[in-house]
Order: structure tokens, then C-alpha cells, then sequence
């Protein structure tokens, strides 16, 4: 079982930082997090309401799959009290954006890679007529869950994907930057 870090334990680890956190460590602070998430009793959603975030990007950020911002983190402390300053700073460096390469097994994850690949050709297509030829940011992106009742009364799952826009472009020398350059020369 990996190591959970308990505060200050993590400190000596921290003090010598690698380009990339490893695996296990990362699984220790993913550990730690949610330990801390759930000592507070709270649901992503309500840490979501306290700090301004979406629920799937709170739960990103105790996986971490996403960096805190300077500017988010006194509300995450505020929403999280028992969080840890070196938990905290841990949270503010670029993540080790990874998955465990069986997560697609598990049946709500295999779902939701089943209904994007099921509907993906159809939204794709939409996407095409109502902006042109493009795709959605997965990046400059926004996601969240939602629970609803249907017209039937029962429990309905939203998520919502919010993404920016990018167009593809056409590939001309002329607006090369490093052909641009070469030609100054």
C-alpha cells in the first residue's frame, strides 16, 4: 500500500523536487487529498461552491490532474482547513497529468468512453456545420456533473463539456514565424 503523507511527513520529499513527480508519489499526495476531502465531509459539488470551481475540476485538482492557481488557493484552504501547507504548495506546480491505464475498466468510466465513441462521429459532424472545420480545447475546457430528475421522476446524470473552439488553419509559408525569420536573414 503506498504511503499517506501526514503533515510534514511529505516535507523532505517535497524539498527536493524533480522535474515530474513519480507514480507512487503522486498516488501518496492523491492519497493525503483525499484523506483531507473526506475528514471534511464535504462533496466535490459543495468545495466547488465555496471556491468558485466546477465539481469535476475539484475533484481534478485532489487527483491531480490539474494545477491550483495562486489566486484559488486561499479559497481551497478556506473550503479545506485541514489542508496542509506543503499538500497546498504540492497542489500549485504543474501536475503529472496521467491515468492509470485500467481506469477504462472501470464500468462509469468504459460508459462514458463508450458514449463519446458512440455519439463522437454525429458531434464531431454538428461541430463542423456550426463553426467550420475545427475541434473542441481540451485545454482552454470546462466540465462539470450535474444531477437532475427526468419528465419519468428519475435521477438523470448531466455532464456538461464546455470547450473553446479551435479552428484548424490552412498552412501557408507566409505566416511561418520561423520561416519568417529565416528569410529576414
Amino acid at each position: 500500500m503506498d504511503k499517506v503523507y501526514k503533515n510534514g511527513d511529505i516535507d523532505e520529499e517535497l524539498e527536493h523536487p524533480q522535474s515530474m513527480e513519480s507514480e507512487t508519489q503522486k498516488a501518496s499526495i492523491v492519497a493525503s487529498l483525499e484523506a483531507v476531502k473526506h475528514k471534511s465531509g464535504k462533496s466535490h459539488s459543495e468545495i466547488g461552491n465555496e471556491t468558485g470551481l466546477t465539481n469535476v475540476y475539484v475533484a481534478q485538482l485532489l487527483k491531480r490532474q490539474a494545477q491550483l492557481k495562486p489566486e484559488t488557493a486561499p479559497k481551497l484552504r478556506a473550503a479545506l482547513p485541514d489542508l496542509p501547507d506543503n499538500l497546498l504548495q504540492e497542489m500549485m506546480k504543474p501536475p503529472l497529468r496521467s491515468y492509470h491505464p485500467n481506469l477504462i475498466q472501470e464500468p462509469t468510466v468504459y460508459r462514458l468512453n463508450e458514449a463519446v465513441m458512440h455519439f463522437g462521429e454525429s458531434i464531431k459532424e454538428i461541430i463542423n456545420e456550426e463553426f467550420g472545420d475545427g475541434i473542441m480545447s481540451a485545454i482552454d475546457f470546462y466540465c462539470s456533473v450535474d444531477k437532475i430528475k427526468g419528465v419519468d421522476g428519475k435521477d438523470r446524470v448531466v455532464l456538461t463539456f464546455d470547450g473553446k473552439y479551435l479552428p484548424y488553419t490552412e498552412q501557408k509559408t507566409e505566416h511561418m514565424a520561423s520561416r519568417s525569420k529565416q528569410q529576414e536573414e
